[in-house]
């Protein structure tokens, strides 16, 4: 449904059910009047506009060209829709346990099923269950109304996202909220993956985005990620999803954090 007056916004945001707002050419999907889940521009509808969705696609720094690509949490599409235009080599299966996020999807040009493209409504946590060594990136960007659902930031979960990925797999998981739990969650995710795995923080917001991954991909030298860069600006919009940036901070962050393990 798209709304436009504050009383309807008011009305869906108390209801709990996710809704669509448009103002001028941007439209947002949202669950309510606090935040904003998703958001697209209607002249560049495969464009990435919130920071966070374009420092996750700081996994084409290690893997610029996967077979096989899973997302938890579907939302607008924003990362499903990019991949989906820009990466013509991979599969997507982008997942969504709310029957009532993946109807608003033509709201968002997000493209039908397809051989190449698979939206469907099943729980995260189900899905990595029953994969086994299958996927070259997974994504993790589920929330709910009340923000990221427990059974996606559990130890078990991640655990399964570890077996879920093939070798030098790479998972890239957008975390939100109070620092002590992001912390925790951090850490779990460190755990799961025997430490191979990175935390940056989205300048100017309140997300952190994890990277970790099934080997040593994410050793790669630095000098090996700056060629890598060179040549996938070449091939992506650098506006579009700001590789450079994510690339710094990378870099940083892991000289860091060798500075703070000595």
């Amino acid at each position: 449904m798209a709304l436009n007056s504050f009383h309807e916004l008011a009305e869906m945001s108390a209801a709990g059910k996710p809704f669509v707002h448009r103002a001028r050419r941007i439209v947002s999907l949202l669950f309510d009047v606090s935040a904003i889940q998703s958001e697209m521009h209607l002249d560049h509808p495969d464009h990435l506009t919130l920071a966070y969705t374009k420092a996750m696609m700081g996994f084409l720094l290690f893997n610029s060209k996967p077979a096989l690509i899973a997302m938890i949490g579907l939302g607008g599409g924003s990362l499903a829709k990019y991949c989906y235009r820009h990466l013509p080599q991979a599969r997507i299966i982008a997942v969504d346990n709310d029957p009532q996020v993946i109807a608003l999807r033509d709201a968002f040009y997000i493209p039908g099923n397809d051989a190449r493209l698979q939206v469907l409504c099943q729980d995260g946590v189900e899905m990595v269950a029953q994969a086994n060594a299958e996927y070259d990136v997974l994504m993790v960007d589920g929330f709910d109304r009340q923000g990221q659902p427990p059974p996606l930031c559990s130890q078990a979960f991640y655990d399964a996202c570890f077996y879920s990925l093939a070798q030098d797999g790479i998972m890239a998981v957008n975390l939100l909220g109070d620092r002590q739990d992001v912390e925790l969650y951090v850490d779990r995710i460190h755990r799961s993956f025997d430490g191979a795995a990175i935390a940056i923080d989205v300048p100017d917001s309140n997300n952190k985005i994890v990277f970790a991954c099934r080997g040593a991909l994410l050793d790669c030298p630095d000098q090996q990620m700056i060629d890598h860069l060179r040549v996938l600006e070449m091939q992506h919009d650098t506006l579009d999803i700001a590789l450079r940036l994510t690339a710094r901070n990378l870099l940083w962050q892991r000289r860091n954090d060798k500075l703070t393990a000595i």
